[in-house]
């Protein structure tokens, strides 16, 4: 698995040659693809060969594309995530109700947790507490709604009682933002293991492409809500993406180890994919923030 992220800012020809990725621009640049995690294309004014996207799919490289607001609209998915992929869609079409309820309480407990985490960094004490009670009320399936309770004072606490999710403004567009790109790479680790991003644990959406990936994705919001707290934009510009995408190479700390953020999704992922598959919650792998990083 590579490393790199690219984002591809101006207009330019993307090709694939012997290996590498050319990009030709002003100037040219040419990047080794399996150096290559992903690929963020961030302006409309690039163009691109048949034969690099056929790589980036053979070799599983994430490629996000923009919209004219510079903003992630869609992703290069690949139909054969494995050799088994067909195996592993009927399992899913044919999860466990029950263990998929389980799974998405430990999901959320998850969530709400990190959440208050986020809340004790910025002295939201009070808050704090309140969202751990919050967790420890989480029932199967979420039936009492502790998720949106907690969204209501976590996101209150952080930027103020009039605040909304729906406003428009630098600070919900940078969220959406970083939330965008945790989507994609939960859709990548999706689709790499054989599973459809479709058919979700608790996301349900007939016009959702997306729903396990918007399921997966659920716990590593915060660290997305913690760079905008620090970024605090009035803008959503080049730097604040830079920065947002770059959540993807944090370190944080997961299976006994340090790791990238993209490569703890991926170890997240797949574990909740097998704790499904197994009806067993505990095999799921959580990530823990790295203070002081």
């Amino acid at each position: 698995m590579g490393w790199r992220i690219i984002v591809v800012t101006k207009r330019a020809k993307i090709s694939y040659s012997l290996g590498y990725m050319v990009i030709r621009g002003m100037e040219t640049h040419k990047v080794f693809m399996d150096e290559i995690e992903t690929v963020m294309v961030d302006s409309t004014a690039v163009s691109l060969t048949a034969a690099w996207l056929h790589e980036c799919m053979k070799r599983k490289i994430k490629v996000i594309f923009c919209d004219e607001k510079r903003n992630p609209e869609g992703e290069l998915l690949s139909y054969a995530g494995t050799v088994d992929a067909s195996c592993c869609l009927r399992t899913q079409i044919h999860w466990n109700l029950a263990d998929k309820r389980s799974v998405w309480q430990s999901i959320v407990m998850d969530k709400i947790h990190k959440q208050a985490d986020v809340l004790g960094n910025h002295g939201k004490q009070r808050e704090s507490e309140l969202l751990k009670t919050y967790e420890t009320q989480v029932e199967p399936g979420d039936d009492t709604n502790r998720e949106g309770f907690a969204a209501k004072v976590y996101f209150g606490a952080l930027w103020g009682n009039t605040f909304s999710r729906n406003n428009e403004g630098a600070v919900n567009g940078a969220m959406n933002y970083g939330y965008a790109i945790l989507l994609s790479a939960c859709n990548r680790e999706i689709v790499s293991t054989g599973y459809s991003t479709k058919l979700g644990i608790f996301h349900d959406n007939t016009y959702n492409p997306f729903n396990l990936g918007c399921d997966l994705m659920e716990p590593f919001r915060p660290l997305v809500d913690e760079v905008v707290m620090e970024l605090k934009p009035k803008i959503v510009g080049k730097e604040e993406k830079e920065r947002l995408i770059n959540i993807l190479n944090d370190k944080v700390y997961i299976a006994q180890k340090e790791r990238t953020v993209m490569q703890a999704i991926g170890i997240y992922c797949r574990s909740v994919i097998h704790a499904v598959n197994e009806g067993k919650p505990e095999l799921i792998k959580r990530y823990e923030v790295i203070h002081g990083k």
